[in-house]
């Protein structure tokens, strides 16, 4: 199985958010590319809008954590930028895990 790798620099957000589909739900927004290297890459951002840093922090491992689980199912060779939203850091990470269930399969992300 390919490695996950992270998103870091800035230039790599701003393709997603520039060329990326979007698809939007209560608690995450999704910006999803094809890639031309055979792993997936992920990076999640949190705004000043969503509280502070206890929040954004919180918001990041509930996004980290509904991710892991979906992880296994998904195709190869995308990156994908995880935006939380304000009702983010208020939710268990399995209703992110739902939303983020329906919003691959929106996207057709999940390999059969």
């Amino acid at each position: 199985m390919s490695e996950i790798v992270t998103l870091k620099e800035n230039r790599q957000f701003h393709l997603l958010y520039r060329r990326g589909k979007c698809l939007v739900s209560s608690t995450v927004v999704i910006y999803v590319l094809k890639n031309k290297y055979n792993n997936l890459r992920y990076g999640i951002t949190t705004g000043k809008k969503i509280g502070n840093a206890v929040k954004r922090s919180r918001s990041r491992r509930v996004i980290r954590a509904a991710f892991a689980q979906l992880n296994p199912s998904l195709k190869r060779g995308y990156d994908i930028v995880f935006v939380a939203r304000g009702k983010t850091p208020f939710v268990k990470s399995t209703v992110v895990k739902e939303e983020m269930e329906k919003l691959f399969a929106k996207a057709n992300l999940f390999s059969e």
